[in-house]
């Protein structure tokens, strides 16, 4: 990266709809790409067997927190970063920037180390199938014995990110969803003389797109972000650095981590119905993404919003792009409530779903969506805790939802009163999570945000 500008950003000045939809439309489009590539390849999985299916939703677990750790470290470098850019304290942005690399490199060798001593114990625990433990094996072997990719390729798009370069970082993305799509056919299947590969050649489709995007975002931060300039000689190692920047992605990485305890707690309470039950619940994750994604984009685009300005002191700024974000997720949800409700037999055709997993599945997508619009908010509320240095809120709000709720509901309305009831889990916690937001919100524009304007 080149030398910095000392300049205004466009984040501190642009006016807040444009700026939003600057900021966001980019990163919600290659959100869409990577959910696409998820249902793509999981479509593909699927026609190769129902157990390869259920094969890779035990996996999930392992695919979602090397994702946490990676995106975890690269939150609390964005937050940092545009905090800084936006208090025009230049010399600090790089030497965060700088840090967050190191720690990226680090934490990929640790987790990767971990995948290969681990995985097999890890997916003998859910089930005696040996065809879904070999298929599982191979699958995380891959994906997270070279996570090298994925953890760079998440610190430099967070780089993009945090000074609003956000197109950049919809190339790099789109490079490696596209080129996972592209791949996914030709290695699971063996197409034009390369070996059948089955599941494993799925997670070589994924690493393979992973290392694309690794080296387009290289290639981005070096020629194109001038803010930003990474050097290890005048920025070495800072533990107060690193621990700025844990004090904010700590709990990101902490909230995706639970998350992975939750898919881990949930494969068990279903698996304890059926294997099929499983394959339903890793399809509806694939499916929600498509969803989902579009609004965690709206959401990567606000964060650094809301903390430049917050680093700049511009209250009615910070208000103004929380207020629209939320407006903008609850309809992109309302979308995914109408399409679960009313097309659930064509979502779940899509990973050749038999009689059983359909019967299971139709009335676990229907149930299940009533939480959505309510995800929205929550979604864009725990973002701008985190924007504004309160990641243990989010946290809070994150354990209480998913460990506190989620899990014992299932667990207690799956005995009491068998598979369905296990999906109102989901609606259920989620109301308890927007409840415990609400509250949070309205501390921090009492404490924090109502005194920037005195």
């Amino acid at each position: 990266m080149s030398d910095t500008i000392h300049e205004e950003n466009k984040m501190g000045t642009m006016p807040i709809p444009k700026l939003l939809l600057d900021m966001s439309l980019p990163m919600m489009a290659s959100m869409l790409v990577q959910a696409l590539y998820n249902i793509v390849d999981s479509i593909f999985v699927g026609s190769i067997s129902e157990d390869a299916l259920s094969a890779v939703s035990y996996a999930f677990p392992i695919q979602n927190l090397m994702i946490a750790l990676s995106i975890g470290t690269g939150v609390g470098v964005n937050a940092l970063v545009s905090r800084h850019l936006g208090a025009k304290d230049y010399d600090r942005a790089n030497h965060v920037a700088t840090n967050g690399l190191l720690l990226s490199i680090v934490t990929s060798v640790l987790f990767s180390i971990l995948v290969l001593c681990f995985c097999g114990p890890f997916f003998r625990f859910f089930t005696d199938n040996q065809t879904i433990v070999r298929y599982g094996i191979d699958y995380a072997r891959i994906v997270g014995g070279f996570c090298y990719a994925l953890f760079i390729q998440t610190f430099l798009e967070k780089m993009l990110q945090s000074t609003g370069r956000t197109r950049l970082s919809m190339l790099t993305q789109m490079a490696g969803a596209i080129t996972n799509v592209i791949l996914d056919p030709i290695l699971i299947f063996g197409l034009f003389g390369l070996p059948r590969m089955e599941v494993a050649g799925a997670a070589l489709a994924t690493v393979i797109g992973q290392t694309v995007a690794a080296i387009v975002a290289v290639l981005m931060n070096v020629y194109k972000n001038k803010e930003l300039h990474i050097s290890l000689k005048k920025y070495p190692f800072s533990l107060s650095i690193v621990k700025s920047i844990y004090a904010i992605g700590l709990p990101s990485i902490i909230m995706m981590a639970v998350s992975s305890v939750m898919n881990f707690g949930m494969n068990k309470v279903l698996g304890k119905f059926s294997d099929t039950a499983v394959a339903v619940f890793g399809a509806y994750y694939k499916l929600q993404s498509f969803i989902f994604m579009p609004v965690i984009g709206l959401n990567n685009g606000m964060l650094p919003i809301v903390a430049y300005n917050f680093g700049a002191r511009k209250p009615d700024r910070i208000k103004g792009v929380i207020k629209l974000a939320v407006q903008v997720a609850v309809c992109i949800m309302a979308v995914g409530v109408m399409l679960f409700v009313f097309l659930p037999s064509k979502l779940l055709g899509l990973f050749s779903a038999s009689e059983q997993m359909l019967a299971i599945g139709v009335p676990a997508l229907r149930i299940i969506s009533v939480h959505f619009i309510v995800a929205g908010y929550s979604i864009i509320c725990t973002s701008s805790f985190q924007a504004l240095g309160h990641g243990m809120l989010s946290l809070i709000v994150s354990v209480s939802r998913q460990l506190v709720v989620l899990l014992p509901v299932a667990f207690l309305f799956g005995s009491l009163f068998g598979l369905t009831s296990v999906w109102w889990s989901f609606p259920i916690a989620e109301i308890a999570s927007a409840t415990l937001c609400t509250v949070f919100m309205r501390k921090i524009l009492r404490e924090e945000i109502a005194p920037l304007y005195e």
